[in-house]
């Protein structure tokens, strides 16, 4: 074939791709007012201006129709979700999200884990969308689904890492080092009551609310397993500070995190949350310090050692942290791959213990037995043995919590509730009213719901927002990940109705610090 005949069967294609996509007419247009431009022109110039214009409009063309097909054809993001909160479809699935999280909250009664009946109802919810949607658009369910998806597997291997790193520091003693000395140093009961939770406030914004929780109250119930009152208090004292201490932090909540990850709060803006996050401990603190016994418990001499390894393991967590930090900040990664980047240092050192571990035997002790006892298993998943059910229950739970609200949202849900909340209500009330929420609900589908909406709101209101869903939880006992847990924890002595007794000294510190954040963070709003 010639280069006149490709030339004019290449023209052809491009004729029935302009045609289809309805842009013809614009260029027909732009080819009237070319023709009157060269008539005006010389000769050369006018062979110089129609080649000129030719190929500006055939790279535009080409470009537009087939290297750029979201201009012309719209993209994802401009699918039109229809309303289907007044429907058959849209009853049937706002049902099944209440009758599972039902379920949900009462898992301390049925023993059922949280994240079976959510992780059901997602499956339900979604696959009711897809079947009943109308005009069957699958293109638009499968999208809406996806990136639900990718919110959650950013979250998930994030908390995957950081996980494995407490897990890690577990198992080389950390934290029995830790009690153990606590323990040792005679400290009154009173004494105890604020150590424990000035360590939890700081504790949790690196290690997790959850699991700071667990530590402390490891210590009460070694030192007054025998004095129900202090476990009690202190206890209480444990689950405020605990979520008062990861509001302020990144990495001290999962509410924090999703807020971090999605870019609306600045790493370091977080830390503005200090001061009103003390308020928040410290107030109800100060009115159970004078319930608390003013004696001392029985001594102990037990002696815990931190296994080899342990302070090289708690450096490099802080370096992935800080790697986690930088791949967000500077190169505007997920902060995601920085943690799994930092999980690769963990390995590699891992690795090291593992090959080096007979050089630190005495001569003719060590035996690959006893050297696996010792040394333990750093990464593999035998390291989650410790928590594992809990922690994957709530990783998973996470899933099942983001795709419903994820499918409540594509049927219109959310958009109502957004309207009700922040613009009837307005957005001081409205955040406001998301802690008290999370202290009944949870604070992560109720976080997930807001992030969902996106409402318009100032810094301020968003910081707001992430303190309130962070502390809300501590004004009953069933209201946060730590309360939950040391229900369990220290059975019979801290208990949903212990908690509550207390409730408004704690509700004292949540309004005090909403007050102390709008105060001295006015210039955020």
């Amino acid at each position: 074939m010639s280069f006149s005949a490709r030339t004019k069967e290449k023209a052809k294609t491009l004729d029935s791709r302009l045609k289809t996509s309805g842009m013809t007419e614009w260029l027909l247009r732009i080819d009237s007012a070319a023709c009157y431009v060269s008539r005006q022109l010389s000769d050369r110039k006018r062979i110089m201006m129609t080649t000129r214009l030719i190929t500006t409009l055939s790279f535009s063309a080409v470009a537009l129709v087939l290297g750029l097909p979201d201009l012309v054809w719209g993209t994802d993001d401009s699918i039109t979700h229809v309303d289907l909160t007044q429907s058959a479809i849209g009853y049937f699935a706002l049902g099944i999200f209440v009758l599972a999280y039902a379920l949900v909250m009462a898992e301390e009664f049925t023993h059922l884990r949280k994240s079976k009946p959510v992780m059901l109802a997602a499956g339900i919810i979604w696959a009711m969308v897809a079947w009943s949607y109308p005009g069957n658009d699958s293109h638009a369910v499968e999208h809406a689904l996806r990136h639900n998806i990718l919110e959650y597997a950013e979250l998930m291997l994030f908390l995957l890492a950081a996980m494995t790193y407490i897990n890690a520091m577990e198992e080389r003693l950390v934290f029995e080092s830790l009690r153990s000395w606590l323990v040792r140093k005679g400290f009154t009961y009173r004494q105890l009551f604020w150590l424990t939770g000035v360590l939890a406030f700081f504790i949790s914004p690196v290690a997790d609310n959850l699991t700071t929780a667990l530590l402390m109250c490891a210590v009460v119930m070694a030192v007054g397993a025998d004095n129900p009152r202090f476990v009690s208090l202190s206890c209480i004292n444990i689950v405020v500070a605990a979520n008062a201490g990861g509001a302020f932090s990144p990495f001290g909540d999962i509410t924090t995190l999703m807020v971090w990850q999605k870019g609306i709060v600045d790493f370091f803006t977080f830390f503005v949350l200090f001061v009103p996050s003390v308020v928040n401990y410290v107030v109800p603190a100060a009115l159970m310090h004078f319930a608390v016994p003013q004696v001392s418990p029985p001594p102990s001499d037990e002696i815990v050692r931190m296994k080899r390894g342990a302070h090289v393991i708690m450096l490099l967590f802080f370096f992935t942290i800080c790697t986690a930090v930088s791949f967000h900040n500077f190169l505007h990664l997920p902060p995601m791959v920085g943690m799994m980047t930092g999980l690769a240092y963990l390995k590699f050192f891992g690795f090291y213990l593992q090959r080096t571990h007979s050089r630190y035997a005495a001569p003719g002790t060590w035996s690959e037995k006893r050297a696996q006892e010792t040394l333990g298993d750093m990464i593999p998943f035998e390291i989650y043995q410790h928590v594992a059910r809990a922690e994957w229950d709530t990783l998973l739970f996470f899933y099942g919590v983001v795709l419903c609200v994820g499918g409540l949202g594509f049927l219109g849900y959310l958009a109502v509730v957004a309207q009700v909340m922040y613009i009837d209500w307005g957005p001081t009330f409205a955040n406001a009213m998301v802690g008290i929420l999370s202290a009944i609900v949870d604070n992560i589908p109720v976080m997930f719901a807001v992030l969902t909406m996106n409402p318009d709101m100032s810094q301020g209101q968003w910081l707001l927002v992430t303190l309130t869903a962070g502390v809300g939880g501590s004004m009953l006992s069933i209201g946060s990940a730590a309360g939950v847990a040391l229900m369990g924890q220290a059975r019979g002595q801290y208990t949903f109705f212990s908690h509550l007794r207390w409730a408004p000294a704690i509700a004292l510190g949540y309004a005090a610090s909403i007050l102390t954040h709008m105060w001295i963070n006015s210039s955020q709003f």
